[in-house]
């Protein structure tokens, strides 16, 4: 069994060997938070598209706001828990946390949730593995990596990215390790040989292959056990992080689409009655605007959703602790069925809509060409060097200064180096994206 003791334990990646984190104005988890907000891949998130491309005419979440408003419910959802866990565990006061550093590590671990995610949302994500499934510029590499290695390419994953992300010295972040257990909901590799559908932490997988001994650090350091010699059983807190971004994707995706017309005022309000129950007085909506009123209501839900995750969490703690308990929390609260018909109706109005299925497709569209040009420039640099052209040369001088592009060649495996490209195109924002597939297509000049 998991002791809390240990899975809130100070240490962080980077700390010297017998390093003892002490008591600060700031804590060690409120110093992960502000490290990430000030951090450059968190910034590339106001950018990013959540669900709709950037509309002229109202506002709608991105990435960024997205992040913030999943952290602030985190933040509710650690703070409660922690009070819980303090008073039902005493020794875990000897330890000087408090509820407010437990709320903490859930905030800075839901402010990440999407840092990984490629331009353009889900699209992205399968734009990039399409590519190395499909694409002959892409399916050329299989042969010189090993099985797990394209794996990984053929899935790309933005949960695992972000903990490449996190753990990355390009970035510097040196986050605790009980931050970054908190943010892996999903504590597996790509390639396994059996996976538990019953476990809702196998659903997808939580890191690449080439950082699965970064993972086995923190397992270690934090007494997280494993269910099966591949897969490891989530950190408690990454309960209340998954928590956090069902709520507001839930509630909010909802409230956008409203906003941008595509369901009508009164089905939003049908939908989020029966999660408000007697809090819900239709006398209130009168006299009021539309924003006011979807903000009202959408304020009230969260608060429901939030007291309900808390239960659930305080109810099925111990037996996280064991490992029994592998169910999204929203799955099993009053609210459930509340929310599940929201999402019904969002997959059907929102999500397939016009708008955003345009946005998709130009995302396969955008991705694969980039990872195309790329692609086989790198290949014909170093594993078809007879048909290393001008063209291949220019294209190359696009990439990063600080891109790997020495020591490959036909007997070196690449997939450091395909990582590296994946790491270029999916942290860009998806107007430098689609600027950059432009130029490099022919289809705009720089300054014209």
């Amino acid at each position: 069994m998991m002791k809390w003791e240990r899975l809130l334990a100070r240490g962080r990646f980077g700390d010297t060997p017998g390093f003892i984190a002490t008591q600060a104005a700031r804590s060690e988890f409120e110093v992960d938070y502000d490290r990430i907000i000030f951090s450059a891949p968190f910034r590339n998130l106001q950018d990013k598209t959540q669900v709709f491309p950037l509309p002229d005419q109202a506002f709608v979440h991105t990435r960024l706001t997205h992040s913030l408003e999943v952290s602030s419910v985190g933040r509710s959802l650690g703070k409660a828990a922690g009070a819980y866990l303090l008073d039902k565990y005493p020794n875990l006061q000897k330890t000087a946390i408090s509820s407010s550093e437990i709320g903490s590590i859930v905030a800075a671990a839901a402010l990440t949730h999407d840092i990984g995610n490629p331009p353009f949302g889900h699209a992205g994500e399968e734009a990039i593995s399409d590519f190395f499934k499909f694409h002959p510029a892409g399916q050329v590499w299989e042969s010189h990596v090993r099985p797990e290695q394209w794996m990984d390419l053929c899935n790309f994953e933005g949960n695992a990215q972000g903990f490449r992300m996190l753990v990355s010295k390009q970035f510097g972040l040196k986050l605790t390790y009980a931050t970054l257990a908190a943010f892996t909901k999903y504590p597996r590799p790509s390639l396994i040989s059996h996976r538990d559908v019953a476990r809702r932490s196998q659903k997808k997988f939580g890191f690449f292959i080439n950082q699965l001994t970064d993972f086995e650090q923190l397992s270690a350091f934090l007494g997280i056990e494993q269910s099966s010699e591949e897969c490891w059983y989530r950190h408690p807190l990454a309960f209340l992080v998954e928590a956090a971004d069902d709520i507001c994707y839930s509630i909010i995706d909802l409230e956008d689409g409203c906003t941008m017309g595509l369901v009508d005022f009164d089905t939003t309000v049908k939908l989020l009655a029966p999660i408000l129950k007697d809090k819900f007085v239709p006398e209130k909506l009168k006299n009021r605007s539309q924003a006011q009123n979807l903000g009202a209501l959408r304020a009230l839900a969260i608060g429901e959703l939030i007291e309900e995750t808390v239960e659930a969490f305080i109810k099925y703690e111990e037996s996280m602790c064991k490992g029994n308990f592998d169910k999204a929390l929203t799955d099993i609260i009053p609210s459930a069925k509340a929310l599940q018909k929201i999402t019904e109706i969002s997959i059907q109005k929102i999500y397939r809509s016009k708008i955003v299925l345009e946005k998709e497709a130009a995302g396969f569209q955008v991705l694969e060409g980039l990872l195309s040009v790329f692609g086989q420039a790198l290949y014909h640099q170093f594993y078809q060097t007879e048909r290393f052209s001008g063209q291949d040369k220019s294209i190359l001088r696009l990439l990063p200064e600080d891109f790997p592009l020495k020591g490959w060649g036909a007997e070196v495996n690449p997939y450091p180096l395909l990582r590296s490209l994946i790491d270029f195109i999916s942290g860009m924002t998806d107007k430098y994206a689609l600027n950059l597939y432009r130029r490099v297509k022919g289809i705009s000049f720089p300054g014209v």
